[in-house]
């Protein structure tokens, strides 16, 4: 059996793209020849319509297939790997520890902290949605056994509301989640995980914590020191971490960084 984490950039997005670019461009022939519009001004502007429609549709089909092949984990670039590994060595876990995994996708973080932890118990869960259908319980358990790794459970969760009591983990983890739920206050969505890990605990998250999607993050960190938290840090992951400067700018992933820190 061979392990399949899939790719984050879904193969579906990329035929939609592509399919809509060549639609567009096949309908503007199709527009000058047809007698049912009569009006000139209202056939030239479908016209200009269409070709900037293909002009978009085209662009975002190679960026697509741009950003499939930098994650791709055959690939050249293997950024999914990069990320994924570099993560999970951050994350520290007592002798026999316990450690949650939030939207484990095809269970790669899930498992490169098992892997990392032998002794440990991690737990990934996921809501497994229709917008990453090619991810499931099932994968993450087949990938587990491709790697050989037993210390592991896949569940379904929510990362809204999580169905573990406050202080269950000695370290909690997640891996460009969050900035995909809607949320009025995504600072929500971390404190949620945070509830969920004991005192003394380490947190490793990796996310796009752009003030667009996230606020105030330098706030946010005083305000987890308010509370008690021991150590806060912001990473920044786009200065040759995981990612170059120019790399998080075309692939739409400025403001990548690694929250980070003990509770």
């Amino acid at each position: 059996m061979k392990v399949d984490y899939k790719n984050w950039m879904p193969k579906g997005m990329i035929v939609g793209f592509f399919t809509g670019a060549v639609m567009s461009l096949l309908l503007i022939p199709v527009l000058g020849c047809t007698t049912l519009i009569h009006n000139s001004y209202l056939r030239t502007f479908l016209t200009i319509a269409l070709t900037v429609s293909f002009m978009i549709f085209a662009s975002m089909t190679v960026w697509s297939y741009l950003m499939y092949k930098a994650f791709d984990y055959n690939g050249n670039r293997k950024m999914s790997k990069q990320i994924i590994e570099g993560t999970a060595s951050l994350i520290h876990v007592p002798e026999k520890g316990t450690v949650l995994d939030v939207g484990c996708g095809s269970g790669a973080l899930t498992i490169a902290v098992a892997k990392n932890h032998p002794d440990a118990f991690v737990i990934g869960i996921d809501r497994w949605g229709k917008e990453y259908s090619s991810f499931s319980r099932k994968l993450c358990e087949q990938n587990a056994e491709a790697e050989e790794v037993s210390n592991v459970r896949f569940q379904k969760g929510d990362a809204a509301h999580l169905d573990f009591r406050n202080e269950t983990f000695d370290a909690v983890t997640s891996n460009y989640v969050y900035h995909n739920i809607p949320s009025k206050n995504r600072q929500d969505l971390i404190l949620e995980t945070l509830r969920t890990l004991k005192k003394g605990g380490s947190f490793v998250i990796h996310d796009i914590f752009s003030s667009s999607k996230y606020g105030d993050m330098q706030k946010f960190i005083k305000k987890l020191k308010d509370m008690g938290y021991q150590e806060v840090n912001l990473i920044d992951t786009t200065d040759g971490m995981f990612m170059s400067r120019s790399e998080s700018t075309w692939m739409a992933l400025s403001g990548s960084a690694l929250l980070t820190g003990i509770k």
